[in-house]
Parts: C-alpha cells; sequence; structure tokens
C-alpha cells in the first residue's frame, strides 16, 4: 500500500471509529439533558439543551487524547454537560427577582441557625421570612434550578457577580495548593453533609451519586417530584450555610467556599 493510500485508510478508520463513538454516546446527551432539565422551568426546552449536549459531544470527539488514558465515555460527560451547561448562562433564562428571593432565603436561614444553633425547621424559616409554610416551599421549587452547576458568586468586596472559575489555575491538577484546598473542601462538604436530616442526604445521594432524576428519586422516597426538588433546595441551602460557618473556622473565606461547592455539586 502507498503511503498516500495509507494516509487515507487511516483516515477513514478514525472516520469510522469517530462516528460509532457518536453514535453509541448520543444516548448520554439527552439524559444529562433530561437531569437538569428537570430542575428548570418548563419554558426551557429540552430539545435546544439536547442541541447543545450534541455541540459538546461533537467537541470532546474533536479534543479527545486517548493517550491520557481516560475512558472517552466519561470525557464526553462532562465536555456534554458543560455545553448544556454554558448554553443555559448565555440564555440568562433566571429573573433577577427570583435571584433575590433566594438570596433572602439564604439570609434567613443563616440567621436562624446562628440564634437556633441548628437548622431550622421548614415553618421556622416559613416564619422568619413572613410566609405561610406552603409559599416556602413553592419558592423552593421556583429556586431549585438556580445554581446548577454554576460557579458565579457575589464578591464580598463590591456586590457584583464574578465566575471563580477565572481564579482557577490551568494546571489545577498538578498544582500542590490546588490539591490540598481539594482535600480539605472534600472534607468539610462531608462533615456538612454528615449534619443534613436524613431526607435531604438521601436526596443528594441518589440524585448526585446514583444520578437517578428527580422523578426517579421521588419514586423511591414515595414523594412527588416536585417535593423532592424543594427538598433538594432546602439541602443546597443548608450546605451552603454550614461550609460559610466551617471555611470561616479554619480562616478561610468561607461564603466563597460555600457557594462554589454547594454550586457546582
Amino acid at each position: 500500500m502507498s503511503e498516500s493510500s495509507q494516509r487515507a485508510y487511516t483516515r477513514w478508520q478514525d472516520d469510522d471509529e469517530r462516528e460509532r463513538l457518536l453514535m453509541e454516546q448520543l444516548p448520554q446527551v439527552r439524559y444529562i439533558a433530561r437531569r437538569i432539565h428537570d430542575r428548570l422551568p418548563r419554558h426551557v426546552l429540552l430539545e435546544d439543551m439536547v442541541h447543545a449536549g450534541v455541540v459538546g459531544l461533537i467537541d470532546a470527539l474533536q479534543k479527545f487524547d486517548g493517550s491520557k488514558h481516560v475512558q472517552f465515555g466519561s470525557y464526553a460527560k462532562f465536555r456534554i454537560r458543560g455545553a448544556i451547561l454554558d448554553s443555559l448562562r448565555e440564555m440568562d433564562w433566571s429573573p433577577r427577582d427570583l435571584r433575590r428571593k433566594a438570596r433572602r432565603l439564604e439570609e434567613a436561614h443563616s440567621t436562624l441557625r446562628s440564634s437556633l444553633g441548628r437548622n431550622p425547621s421548614e415553618p421556622e424559616l416559613a416564619a422568619e421570612l413572613g410566609i405561610d409554610l406552603r409559599g416556602l416551599q413553592l419558592l423552593l421549587g421556583e429556586i431549585s434550578g438556580l445554581e446548577i452547576g454554576s460557579l458565579r458568586v457575589e464578591s464580598p468586596r463590591d456586590g457584583r457577580e464574578e465566575d471563580l472559575c477565572e481564579y482557577l489555575p490551568d494546571d489545577s491538577e498538578e498544582t500542590p495548593l490546588f490539591l490540598c484546598l481539594r482535600s480539605e473542601m472534600k472534607h468539610l462538604l462531608a462533615r456538612a453533609i454528615a449534619e443534613l436530616p436524613e431526607k435531604e442526604r438521601q436526596v443528594l445521594a441518589l440524585y448526585y451519586y446514583e444520578e437517578l432524576t428527580m422523578k426517579e428519586v421521588g419514586l423511591i422516597l414515595g414523594v412527588g417530584e416536585s417535593r423532592v426538588s424543594q427538598i433538594h433546595s432546602m439541602a443546597v441551602i443548608r450546605l451552603r450555610a454550614r461550609l460559610a460557618e466551617l471555611g470561616d473556622g479554619n480562616g478561610h473565606q468561607g461564603p466563597e467556599i460555600a457557594r462554589g461547592a454547594a454550586g457546582g455539586a
């Protein structure tokens, strides 16, 4: 076989392999899109998210380096989810009023936790906000998707939003400081999760570790999908408050650590 024929044959093999990988991972695109869509308002179209995920999958195919001994499926999952989240950020689908309500809810939780010395119950939190329990649960459902994968936080310096990704070093995995901070963050997060009520721990475990949808989690726990969404939101609020305390106690910028960890969960 001539050199030009060999190159053409290799290129055909590469194209054939890329097409195989693409078809193999397409179901994962829709699965990831559906899991994220579960936490969003109904006006956000699932098909738009699937399209963004396919773009992420194609990008993964182009950038994948098999020499790094990483399975393509794992790498593709990361790129697909990132592309979907990027599309949501560009969409700016969440109203500012809802974000203000979410911040007020977090502040009320922190105030009560400080005064009570424990996590407040939902009725106590509702009373602090001046609303009934049903109103609180509706609010929890509305804010469920606000922090999907987001690393955008409110700066303690000037109140503006900033992206924590801008502060990450390029070769973070090889930075001793980053490895130390990541290890400490895992410890703080595990400690905070252990203090959550049992049902909130179950929801986090089933949603993030078992990778079930909100509907599937509800079927297992015997509650509705909307209630799972509310429990998830409450768990995130509690984690943020506790991580802020733990972070301050360890000499860190607690609120930034809490928002970064809970937002990217």
